[in-house]
């Protein structure tokens, strides 16, 4: 993997914040303590616990240092999926956790698919190859595939979490056939929306138009990153690697990352 990205390496956020000012299916608490409020803590905790008595007006401004307490999930922003989260139980054994995925995973030439322009639902195998054919290549085993919806557009929106398109199970298995084992989305969900994908199981019965992305990891371990954003700003499907690291969360289906593409670039400022 290198040693590191080069003095003229430029980086290419592709994450969503967190934020509580945004709509979510399960809303984001952010709890704020200033600085001056965070030395009142200090000086009730060193008295509390210690018997240390300080009065805070003595600090600097009378401040000390600000806290953030959040109330999320670990589904809230840019996130990795681990196989733990698919199911208690796989083909291959059992789903391991975020904090137990290899780390190689994580940091590897990038491969963005063109899948701008679907309706809201699943898509499947043919379509992906003609993504695979429009970009002249194919990913290369433990290339991270990104697939670029255009759903971040919606961010913050009701309709980011019902309005974009996903995988059926034969394009999943297509791009886990090539050796890949990260598969990103700028959308929600690597799967079509929930209503969708209902009201798909109550008109056909077909168990199979139920989570059918997800479910694949039951089959064939492999992580997915979700709500991923500025795909577009990517120099091509190729030409960058992806650095997406997940939170280590013991025990946890899923961590958040700061997802960043790097692209090496020359002194002439053109990607190499």
């Amino acid at each position: 993997m290198g040693d590191g990205p080069g003095p003229t390496a430029r980086f290419i956020d592709l994450s969503q914040a967190v934020d509580a000012g945004q709509w979510e299916v399960d809303p984001v608490r952010h709890e704020v303590m200033s600085p001056a409020e965070g030395g009142r803590h200090m000086a009730e905790g060193m008295r509390r616990h210690h018997g240390v008595e300080f009065d805070p007006a003595e600090l600097p401004d009378g401040e000390l240092l600000s806290l953030d307490t959040l109330t999320l999930t670990t589904h809230t922003g840019t996130h990795v999926d681990a196989p733990s989260h698919y199911g208690s139980r796989a083909a291959y054994g059992t789903p391991r956790h975020i904090d137990r995925m290899p780390l190689d995973w994580f940091q590897r030439p990038g491969f963005r698919l063109d899948l701008r322009g679907e309706p809201v639902g699943a898509i499947g195998a043919d379509r992906v190859r003609r993504a695979l054919d429009e970009a002249g290549s194919v990913p290369r085993p433990l290339d991270i595939v990104l697939l670029h919806t255009g759903a971040d557009e919606l961010a913050g929106t009701p309709e980011f979490f019902t309005d974009f398109a996903g995988l059926d199970a034969a394009a999943t298995h297509l791009l886990l056939d090539l050796g890949v084992r990260v598969i990103g989305t700028d959308a929600f969900s690597l799967d079509a929306p929930f209503g969708h994908m209902i009201k798909e199981y109550q008109r056909t019965g077909d168990r199979g138009v139920l989570w059918p992305a997800h479910f694949v990891g039951r089959e064939r371990e492999y992580c997915q990153i979700e709500r991923l954003a500025n795909l577009g700003a990517l120099p091509g499907p190729t030409g960058f690697t992806v650095s997406c690291f997940p939170v280590k969360i013991a025990g946890a289906g899923a961590g958040w990352t700061r997802a960043v593409a790097v692209v090496e670039e020359g002194v002439d400022g053109v990607s190499e």
